[in-house]
């Protein structure tokens, strides 16, 4: 049962290529299943989430942390009675157009880019992998997604201007995107924002006194499982205090987001593309505690001095390996060498680099003149 504001899969704008359907899968599912069976989409087990292989095996990569955001989406796209299929499908190529190393990768390569008068956008990177750099089909390049997943992979976090960006005004750019893609940003963030916690522990760079006296909310229940389950190890009340914060999140969206659907008076899912603002948010408590969360892991994670040696390493070696490409194309695969000479240089040797594991990024930095 979909509630009338979802998007309904027989009402979709459809492929750029027509195809006949399938005989027992619907468009939106076989979408996810595409995105799932891509070069692209297996690339990310060996894709940095916040720590690099070279720190531990044990924490999120990018492909784990893609399976958690699909988790909690289709969670609270059930809840809401929403389009599962095209939520799953958004949730598992949300990060697709991510490069090497995390977001120190991301922020090296939009640096370079720059510098020859253009920039990176992971989003807009993992419209180009659908579209084009996934070579499956016989009948057309890319993946040939529905019209409703391209659209949410470059509207789902945020809003492009049709006057900066003209070669996207297919995708209504003057429309909110439907729910099934607003709520991927949040649970992206109510993903990271508890795992990175977790992984943060583990590391050993967040203690549980530091987390107490900076995220309220972790505090809060951490005072309530000390009380239900006194004399238990640390980790194990780390563990539930945090599935506690997951969980408030996780029912603070389904419920407001319920709450604006109700007050806005959307009746269809046009009716909430036609809205000037965005139905699915948190309420202003939860926001602030969400806003909390995120800015201590800025402060005392993602910013720590013990992952600094690595951030800059990433970076380096994305600078080394942009560099010496550009020196000498001749290094890039034919299929590069081609787009080559109808593209800019930088642009392929970006697009060459983003689609680089951790791993082959270095072995590739070795055998580059």
């Amino acid at each position: 049962m979909l509630a009338s504001y979802a998007v309904r899969v027989e009402d979709s704008r459809g492929r750029r290529y027509p195809e006949a359907p399938h005989p027992y899968r619907n468009d939106f599912q076989r979408d996810r299943d595409r995105v799932i069976h891509a070069r692209a989409f297996r690339r990310l087990e060996n894709k940095t989430q916040v720590f690099t292989r070279r720190y531990s095996d044990h924490f999120r990569t990018r492909l784990t942390h893609t399976m958690e955001v699909a988790q909690i989406s289709r969670t609270i796209a059930a809840a809401l009675q929403l389009n599962v299929d095209l939520v799953e499908a958004l949730a598992l190529v949300h990060d697709i157009g991510h490069p090497p190393f995390g977001h120190a990768g991301e922020h090296a390569l939009d640096a370079l880019m720059r510098e020859h008068g253009n920039f990176f956008d992971h989003n807009l990177q993992a419209l180009r992998i659908v579209e084009d750099f996934e070579v499956r089909y016989a009948n057309f390049r890319g993946l040939n997604l529905t019209f409703e997943v391209r659209e949410g992979i470059i509207k789902h976090s945020r809003d492009y201007s049709g006057s900066d960006h003209p070669e996207l005004t297919e995708y209504l750019l003057d429309q909110r995107p439907p729910l099934e893609a607003q709520l991927i940003d949040l649970t992206d963030e109510i993903a990271y924002n508890t795992a990175d916690l977790d992984d943060g522990y583990e590391a050993k760079l967040l203690t549980v006194p530091v987390i107490r006296a900076e995220v309220v909310v972790f505090d809060r229940f951490y005072r309530q499982v000390e009380a239900e389950y006194a004399g238990a190890q640390e980790k194990l009340l780390f563990n539930e205090a945090l599935k506690r914060v997951l969980n408030r999140f996780v029912t603070d969206l389904i419920e407001n987001t319920r709450k604006q659907v109700a007050e806005a008076g959307v009746a269809s899912s046009n009716d909430v593309r036609k809205l000037p603002r965005r139905l699915a948010l948190f309420s202003p408590d939860v926001e602030d505690e969400r806003r909390e969360a995120k800015e201590f892991l800025y402060r005392s994670l993602y910013y720590a001095k013990a992952l600094q040696p690595e951030k800059k390493r990433a970076e380096h070696v994305i600078c080394e390996v942009f560099t010496a490409l550009l020196a000498h194309p001749e290094a890039l695969p034919s299929s590069y060498q081609e787009k080559a000479r109808e593209e800019n240089l930088p642009r392929v040797v970006c697009d060459y680099i983003a689609g680089m594991t951790d791993h082959y990024i270095e072995a590739l930095r070795k055998r580059l003149p």
